[in-house]
């Protein structure tokens, strides 16, 4: 299994249940496909450095953990057809 670090950020007018949801959904989907979540952190709203669509503000969320190579392709997948995502990045972290 290799350690990945997967940054998120979520268009700012989510309401709070849906916010929790989201981040509930893609723990559960890294989950499900046989990997560890290590790390969860939530950033909070912040602004973006450049704007997305006409959206200057983002709710960014931090994520790192342990998976197979498919099990991060499955979650890339996922997070591209999610409409509230605005922007996403999977990094495979060094040994």
């Amino acid at each position: 299994m290799r350690n990945y670090e997967l940054m998120y950020i979520i268009k700012p007018d989510v309401e709070e249940e849906k916010l929790n949801a989201l981040v509930e959904k893609f723990k559960g989907l890294v989950e499900e496909n046989g990997a560890e979540v290590t790390k969860l952190d939530k950033w909070g709203k912040r602004r973006l450095a450049y704007e997305v669509n006409h959206i200057k503000d983002g709710f960014y969320v931090l994520m790192q953990f342990k998976a197979e190579p498919a099990a991060a392709a499955e979650l890339d997948r996922v997070m591209k057809i999610t409409d509230d995502i605005l922007r996403h990045m999977i990094v495979r972290e060094d040994e």
